[in-house]
């Protein structure tokens, strides 16, 4: 096989020499652009799990590799004049161009013919190729020129870093944060041989203008960050290398992706690995790590055999779901990066978790693997800061206080619709559902959607609050809850608006009934989806006289003694119908900007709040991101967010989607906590965060990182509704109360976890 790779960095000489390792007889040929050592930045990291795969791939170059690290495994905050360190990490750095060096030496020894100080402007000019790898990094020119193929997308990030070296030796992977009076910078450095350290800064681009680096020659810039970060160079000078100057010393972080990784178009079969495929930002140090496991890929793919297209469809599909785990991770930690405003006002034991964690790839239990001491240590701060003994405890079961109530942890029973009423009245089913949840150790267990009128409900089988027979129901689960249970009771009050009268979720869900549909109103006349029937949009009366019903329901619902109160202002609904600018196209002042979607809402939430306790919490669902072009944003919800708290609102209930049929989700676990983040962090608002969470070990890293002050599981809870009571088992922690009927239950699940425990930790017999 003839193989042509164009880009001699990790990914092209990885891919030539596994090859080549494969089968000798493969006439490889590398071509670069530029000198043999002329590269871009200082060193790279990889993790100990990203060593294990070379040394499966190929144990020369992982021995040659290795015998180049520095390895270390801590990691040293610095923020606030204080330092906090983890330790378990397992970090390895080694010089881009020793690294190089490596790759180049391995390919001729091996018979690869590398061709340096060169363009490829034609693939042709080498001959005739069975199959030519694009691995000509971020800029590729191979993927430019067939673009229309490959579909690349392009995003600038907003900071600008620059990418500069020292020989101030860090024993730790060191992120350091500075205030200035333009805004935060941040370092990123980390040793890569015995004489040298990585020393990346990093700030936002508005703040980097601020400062005027963006009119400074590059020697004063560099000078201002050896000034800005002295306390930590030890008298060391920042260095750069000639080729970096020769553009702009500051850049923007591209993240590249592509529709996809092949073009099967020509003659031979071109394929992207490494940067020319995607990016991951370095603030991770996936970038290298991902190029070398694309290559590996990539060779095993080819050298098994068979059609050489199927192979690269194989390649493809293997690759572009890790790689999409990844850049998602990835990008989780540029937003952490690119906003460290949000979390200026932590404590530096949580700015430190939050740092930690922010890729939500490392969890609580993992970060406890790394370093028990670091975790003991930031549970007993959380607990002293919420009222406990000082005293390690899994911040899922510290307490939470809004208003008059106190929560007695954080783990939340979601609204969860049951179509399960006659004619809006809940019974005995209810009871039994919302008791045995509330037995189960959650702090806070709420209702379904509550209609405020039967022509609210979403479906005939949906609980109401209009009528007097609902509050007496209603009463009855709230006394049941309060008499026989420690947590506490929500009722979550809306109205389905041009999502109503359809079947139940478990016939055709969001479909009409087949008979007896009732008239729909919403903001303007607007299906939900094509087979829905046609809402009429609201008039001032119909406006006046939903705010009235969720007055009423919101006082009834006092009366029974519920101890908080929610409004649905999302998934479609009427409320959010409203927020919502697909489904809202009124002309009058509730329609047009977002102060206008945002005004009837708004007003149900002033007259609610009015007719509420006010010792008790009222809080907003809204839908943070509609996922559909032209829809609302996490933008967007940081605005609604804070005239729902100029409103009133107490806490924001952070979902997303189902506004429209067109939405297109991106999911994946906790996919919805960073707009929870977002929204707690900038609008200064308590949130609860709500999406994919089911483990203890989300719910822990979650409320420790400041990402959410309680956590809401839906589905969780409908496997188990006694989630809560479970997970304090598995995590050792046993002061959450149990039912005391239940208790030998208790201690039995306690003695069978501590058994498994001692089995994991006992030695194999050995022989």
């Amino acid at each position: 096989m003839r193989v042509l790779c164009v880009g001699g960095g990790p990914a092209g000489l990885y891919v030539a020499l596994l090859l080549k390792m494969a089968d000798a007889r493969h006439e490889i040929t590398v071509v670069e652009r530029n000198l043999p050592y002329d590269t871009f930045g200082w060193g790279v990291v990889f993790s100990d799990q990203t060593l294990g795969n070379l040394a499966a791939a190929d144990p020369g170059t992982h021995a040659d590799i290795l015998a180049a690290f520095c390895h270390w495994d801590a990691v040293d905050v610095h923020f606030k004049g204080r330092t906090i360190t983890s330790g378990g990490h397992g970090f390895c750095g080694i010089g881009r161009k020793r690294l190089l060096n490596i790759l180049q030496a391995r390919c001729e020894a091996l018979g690869v013919r590398l061709v340096f100080e060169t363009e490829v402007d034609d693939p042709a000019a080498y001959g005739a190729q069975d199959l030519i790898v694009a691995s000509d990094g971020i800029n590729s020119a191979l993927r430019t020129r067939r673009a229309a193929v490959f579909g690349p997308q392009i995003e600038a990030r907003r900071c600008r870093y620059i990418w500069l070296g020292t020989q101030r030796i860090f024993d730790a992977f060191t992120f350091a944060f500075e205030p200035t009076p333009w805004g935060w910078f941040q370092a990123h450095a980390y040793r890569f041989d015995g004489e040298t350290s990585t020393f990346i800064v990093e700030t936002p681009e508005e703040v980097w203008r601020a400062a005027g680096l963006d009119r400074m020659p590059a020697d004063e810039g560099i000078a201002f960050c050896e000034r800005l970060f002295a306390r930590y160079l030890g008298g060391h000078r920042l260095l750069t290398n000639a080729r970096h100057l020769r553009g702009s010393a500051w850049i923007n972080f591209q993240r590249v992706t592509n529709r996809t990784w092949l073009d099967l178009s020509g003659p031979a079969p071109i394929v992207l690995v490494g940067d020319a495929a995607h990016t991951a930002h370095f603030s991770i140090g996936s970038g290298t790590k991902l190029a070398l496991e694309d290559a590996i890929a990539l060779a095993g793919a080819v050298s098994a055999g068979g059609d050489l297209k199927a192979a690269l469809a194989a390649y493809e599909a293997e690759r572009s779901l890790e790689v999409l785990k990844i850049q998602n991770a990835a990008r989780n930690s540029t937003e952490w990066f690119e906003h460290v405003d949000r979390y200026a006002g932590f404590d530096a034991e949580q700015f430190a978790y939050s740092l930690l964690t922010r890729s939500q790839r490392i969890s609580h239990e993992n970060l406890r693997r790394r370093d028990p001491g670091f975790v003991a240590g930031v549970e007993t701060w959380f607990a002293a800061k919420n009222a406990l003994p000082a005293t390690p405890v899994p911040p899922m079961f510290a307490p939470f206080t809004l208003r008059g109530v106190t929560l007695p942890n954080r783990v939340v029973v979601s609204p969860m619709a049951q179509y399960s009423c006659a004619d809006g009245t809940v019974d005995d089913f209810t009871l039994v559902h919302l008791g045995s949840r509330a037995h189960g150790g959650a702090g806070l267990v709420f209702t379904e959607m509550t209609a405020v009128a039967a022509d609210a409900r979403i479906t005939p089988g949906c609980a109401g609050m209009y009528a007097p027979q609902h509050r007496d129901a209603w009463r009855r689960v709230v006394d049941y809850v309060h008499a026989r249970t420690p947590a506490k009771i929500a009722l979550q009050l809306g109205h389905a608006g041009p999502k109503g009268s359809t079947q139940r979720g478990w016939d055709d869900a969001d479909a009409p009934l087949p008979e007896g549909n009732w008239p729909l109103l919403a903001p303007s006349a607007l299906r939900y989806g094509p087979c829905n029937a046609l809402p009429r949009a609201m008039t001032a009366d119909d406006m006046e006289r939903v705010k009235a019903e969720f007055v009423r329901a919101a006082r009834w619902g006092a009366e029974c003694g519920f101890d908080w109160l929610e409004l649905h202002g999302a998934h479609g609904y009427l409320l959010s119908a409203f927020i919502c600018p697909l489904t809202n196209r009124r002309d009058d002042a509730y329609g047009g900007s977002i102060a206008n979607r945002c005004r009837y809402p708004l007003e149900i939430l002033h007259a609610v709040r009015a007719a509420w306790p006010a010792e008790r919490p009222l809080s907003v669902r809204i839908s943070a991101h509609d996922w559909a072009p032209g829809g609302n944003t996490p933008d967007d919800a940081v605005v609604v967010a804070r005239l729902l708290k100029e409103a009133g609102a107490d806490l924001i209930d952070v979902s997303s989607g189902q506004t429209t049929r067109d939405a297109a989700p991106v999911y994946g676990r906790m996919y919805q906590t960073p707009f929870a983040d977002r929204i707690r962090n900038e609008v200064g608002i308590a949130t609860m965060a709500v999406g994919a969470i089911f483990e203890p070990d989300h719910v822990n890293a979650i409320v420790m990182a400041g990402r959410a002050d309680l956590c809401a599981l839906g589905r969780a809870h409908l496997a188990d509704p006694y989630w809560t009571l479970h997970a304090a088992a598995e995590l050792g922690y046993r002061d959450l109360p149990w039912p005391r009927q239940y208790l030998a239950g208790k201690a039995q699940l306690e003695r069978h976890r501590a058994r498994a425990a001692a089995a994991d930790e006992r030695p194999e017999a050995g022989g």
